[in-house]
């Protein structure tokens, strides 16, 4: 009998120690994902990572979505893409007061870890906190604040964990997008986005470019294939923001349309007063859609934005638009030329709307009604003139 308990204590001890050399780290890592707010910078979720240290009694926040507002060419930056976003550290405390503050919800999902790994992650972090590790030159789509974390997660976990598509899976970037734009009504937003996006948005994504959105990363942890990746999901804060959606009607394409009816109507009335009111519509549209037009090609080869390159909305934004705006009365015989061809150019473009290599803004039909419709008028005039 005292043989057997002495055995007892002796195994009893054994699962003891072995437990406790399973994981001396004391460390708890989890994913940290924040629902969407109503201003366009926080349309699309955040991500961070939650380290608790219990050996050195702290908490913190690691976050790689922090940028320097201050920067004295950070528009500059912004603009060409050249715009580096930095890893910041701060108290979970803190970060969960300023996401309540927003009314935004934090999901937490802690990583099921071993020792090694957890330790391996907090190495990783740290020295990315580093002066000279700590700046990344952001991109929206592939290196942002989701993708990082993603990739830090997967690098240090083994096996590397096999993440599904949480999206159908002809879903393109664009569609992604527009998802989280429609959802929160975000239709002048929209436009411009799909103004500025060229053809690689409208990419089939592939299961691992879906996680560049923070709610697709949370879902792809949770249904991770190869192994249990969650060990536990814990809502720290539920979303309780006040929406701020407009129920206006002025929406790009309510605008847009009123527009063209108003060109339209005008074009027909032959009169001194409205012929100078449509003369200065047509200087005006030919130059905004011509500087558009200069604009898209500066976001194409000027920049180092990916996906602000091959952007076919320089098929009816035509640069040359702006110079014809200054040529609109002249009589030479290279302008009518030109609004002959302006006239047939942009109505091919809406015969091949559908089949056109870029998805276009549907918003941008009654402006391109509009340029058609005001060049058939010039060309009329240009021959009554002879």
């Amino acid at each position: 009998m005292k043989n057997f308990i002495q055995f007892f204590i002796l195994l009893a001890f054994t699962f003891v120690l072995k437990a406790s050399a399973q994981d001396s780290s004391r460390l708890r890592i989890s994913l940290l994902t924040c629902t969407p707010g109503n201003e366009l910078y926080s349309i699309f979720g955040h991500s961070a990572i939650r380290i608790i240290d219990s050996n050195n009694v702290n908490d913190l926040v690691f976050n790689y979505g922090t940028f320097n507002f201050n920067d004295e060419e950070f528009y500059i930056k912004f603009i060409k893409g050249k715009l580096n976003y930095f890893v910041s550290v701060q108290q979970t405390e803190d970060f969960i007061y300023s996401y309540t503050a927003e009314g935004r919800g934090i999901t937490e999902q802690i990583l099921n870890l071993s020792e090694q790994e957890k330790n391996e992650i907090k190495y990783a972090l740290i020295e990315n906190l580093k002066e000279e590790n700590k700046y990344y030159q952001y991109d929206f789509f592939y290196d942002n604040c989701t993708t990082r974390l993603r990739d830090i997660i997967s690098k240090n976990k083994q096996p590397n964990p096999i993440l599904p598509y949480v999206m159908p899976e002809k879903t393109r970037f664009r569609q992604a997008i527009h998802m989280y734009l429609n959802k929160s009504e975000q239709h002048w937003s929209k436009l411009g986005i799909d103004l500025l996006l060229g053809a690689k948005t409208d990419k089939i994504m592939s299961a691992e470019e879906q996680e560049f959105l923070p709610e697709n990363l949370m879902s792809a942890i949770d249904l991770c294939t190869n192994q249990k990746l969650v060990s536990e999901k814990v809502q720290l804060t539920p979303p309780n923001f006040i929406s701020q959606i407009s129920k206006y009607l002025c929406t790009p394409n309510f605008c847009f349309w009123i527009f063209f009816t108003i060109i339209f109507f005008l074009s027909f009335v032959k009169n001194k007063f409205v012929i100078k009111i449509t003369s200065s519509l047509d200087f005006m549209l030919l130059f905004f859609t011509g500087a558009l037009g200069i604009l898209f090609i500066f976001m194409w080869f000027g920049t180092d934005h990916i996906m602000t390159k091959n952007n076919y909305n320089i098929l009816w934004a035509l640069p040359t638009n702006l110079m014809a705006a200054f040529f609109i009365r002249s009589k030479q015989h290279f302008v009518r030329y030109y609004f002959v061809f302006l006239t047939c150019f942009l109505s091919l473009v809406l015969i091949c709307w559908n089949f056109l290599p870029q998805q276009l803004n549907v918003s941008l039909i009654p402006i391109m009604l509009s340029l058609i419709v005001r060049s058939y008028c010039i060309i009329s005039q240009k021959l009554n003139l002879k």
